[in-house]
């Protein structure tokens, strides 16, 4: 194995493993060319770039590599089951160094590696145990996943009295300032601190955690079915080291103060895989630090559990079983777009269908779906990535954000060639997508061609169930609100919230989505092709019996799962006559 390593020493490992890749047709050149640039600029193992590029999978590479090294591919159900102690290695050293013990026997250390080319690391084993390493190689995931069961300890959970620091990551600059910087955030009160505020969020159902540097300190908000919540205020003196914490678990460089920076931390907290979007921003008081929580456990990837009402999911799942065409979903930030994408991908049948998503970031990974992260750094866009997408021979394609001209032109010319793609936009109303795909250049007929649907949502939050009171209202409130016309219909079972220990006295617990579904009928068609502005063609949405969102959400208001107050504030504007 030694011999191994000296030969990769000798030859360029990128160079080898890509030619290898491009000789087993599994790369083509270009590819190649295109990753080995990314290389350079990333800094990081050709390997790895491919599979964040999503022009290879995990699988793949590790194949390919371990033909290379001439080393076993080691498989997560081969494993041990209970860990292997190595007199000589912490727990910590495995973890930040990515080696999983497999087998201690006859004076041999057998272990699996993220990177067994490594072979400083070898021989840094054989120094600290006094053991023959034999290297082995295994998918980066599925070691980091067992390092974590078998090894680790929740963050949440950890005493930080006991926590290292195993951060290993670039700082940028070799300074005093640094130095201090990084000894300060790896103190175990701020790490206790850190630890403390992640961790809260699986208790709170928190959707997002702000630090806001200001004259008094640190302002902790956590956001909570789409409100802000003001948390605690920690000191200023506490202050740059919480956020050099932060910015170390995110390998951000925590040197740079001024400029933005964006990183991403992945944790465990109370069983709960948490990754975590950190972005940075330089305010005149500090760095102001929002992280968004991405938790795997809590998505829910089912239509019919998202809050669609009957007639609007049957008209959906509709839309989503045409063969060709765009569906478009629209609203806000925050407003549930993506999950509502991705529980349509699980609708459909991956196995029997070649599924594409092009996305930024990839907040989820979902099985037998081809996902493939945007890089714009390096040249790798929406419309860069679509064009490449189109050569690997897809049904359906995702994009995460029409954010371009040039991106919707090819979004309508992929729908012409009988694929369906799905979108996000950034408006306010369903009709409004029609006028903003013109706006970007899209010809009025081939809107009409390919547009099969648009989608709008927002996501309201539910009453608690456990502290909801009755409420009756004046008829002149039915009346100005529009329930008069639903009590016509239904008995109305209207709630208001009141606030209890299950929900932190909010009075709401969870939420729900409203809808407004604008199909493209032969009305549409007409109105459309005749230049309707968005206002016109709601109209005429409305007279084949689209319901707006405000609707929509009387029916959740008059059924008892939300209040009418929640429903103004999350509508505003939104009201239909």
């Amino acid at each position: 194995m030694t011999n191994v390593a000296e030969a990769l020493r000798a030859a360029p490992r990128a160079q080898r493993l890509g030619e290898m890749l491009v000789r087993e047709s599994k790369l083509s050149q270009r590819d190649l060319d295109q990753a080995l640039a990314a290389q350079r600029e990333m800094g990081d193992l050709l390997g790895r770039v491919l599979v964040r590029l999503g022009l290879l999978s995990e699988t793949d590479v590790a194949q390919a590599l371990a033909g290379q090294l001439e080393m076993p591919l080691i498989p997560a159900a081969e494993f041990p089951a209970e860990p292997v102690v190595v007199p000589g290695l912490s727990a910590d050293y495995l973890i930040s160094h990515g080696v999983l013990p497999l087998a201690v026997a006859d004076g041999e250390l057998r272990a699996a590696m993220a990177v067994p080319q490594d072979a400083f690391l070898c021989k840094a084993l054989q120094l600290a145990t006094g053991l023959r390493v034999r290297p082995a190689l295994a998918l980066e995931s599925e070691l980091h996943q067992a390092l974590d069961r078998l090894y680790g300890e929740p963050a949440a959970e950890a005493d930080a009295d006991d926590e290292v620091d195993t951060f290993s990551g670039p700082l940028g600059a070799d300074s005093e300032f640094v130095e201090h910087l990084k000894d300060l955030a790896s103190e175990a009160p701020i790490i206790r601190l850190v630890n403390q505020l992640i961790a809260r969020v699986v208790d709170l159902r928190a959707s997002d955690i702000h630090l806001e540097p200001f004259d008094d300190g640190l302002h902790l908000r956590y956001r909570v079915d789409g409100v802000l919540q003001e948390a605690e205020v920690i000191s200023s003196q506490l202050a740059a080291a919480a956020s050099s914490r932060i910015k170390l678990l995110a390998h951000l460089n925590i040197a740079e103060r001024r400029l933005p920076q964006d990183g991403r931390i992945k944790t465990r907290v109370k069983g709960h895989e948490l990754d975590l979007r950190v972005s940075t921003l330089p305010t005149v008081h500090g760095e102001s630090v929002v992280m968004r929580v991405l938790d795997r456990a809590s998505i829910r990837l089912d239509l019919e559990a998202m809050g669609f009402a009957p007639d609007n999911l049957a008209r959906y799942r509709d839309l989503i079983d045409r063969p060709h065409g765009i569906l478009l979903v629209t609203g806000p930030t925050g407003s549930g777009k993506t999950t509502t994408l991705y529980a349509s991908l699980a609708k459909l049948d991956a196995p029997s269908l070649k599924i594409v998503t092009v996305e930024d970031p990839v907040e989820y990974q979902l099985e037998g779906i081809n996902q493939v992260q945007v890089l714009p750094q390096i040249g790798m866009t929406f419309a860069h990535a679509l064009r490449s997408i189109l050569r690997q021979d897809p049904d359906i394609i995702m994009i995460g954000e029409m954010r371009d001209t040039e991106t919707a032109q090819i979004a309508v010319q992929s729908s012409l060639t009988g694929h369906l793609v799905l979108s996000t936009l950034h408006t306010n109303t369903a009709a409004g997508a029609i006028t903003r795909l013109e706006d970007m250049g899209v010809e009025r007929y081939l809107i009409t061609s390919t547009v099969n649907g648009v989608l709008s949502q927002r996501l309201l939050r539910r009453l608690c169930p456990h502290c909801r009171e009755p409420e009756t209202l004046p008829e002149a409130t039915l009346r100005k609100a529009g329930l008069d016309r639903l009590a016509a219909e239904r008995e109305l079972n209207l709630h208001n919230a009141h606030g209890c220990a299950h929900c932190k006295q909010t009075g709401y617990l969870g939420r729900t989505a409203i809808h407004e579904l604008f199909v493209m009928d032969d009305a549409a068609h007409r109105a459309v092709l005749d230049g309707a502005d968005a206002t016109t063609l709601n109209q005429v949405a409305r007279r084949s019996g689209m319901l707006t969102l405000y609707e929509d959400g009387l029916r959740k208001v008059a059924a008892g799962e939300t209040s009418l107050e929640e429903l103004l504030r999350v509508t505003q504007d939104q009201r239909g006559d």
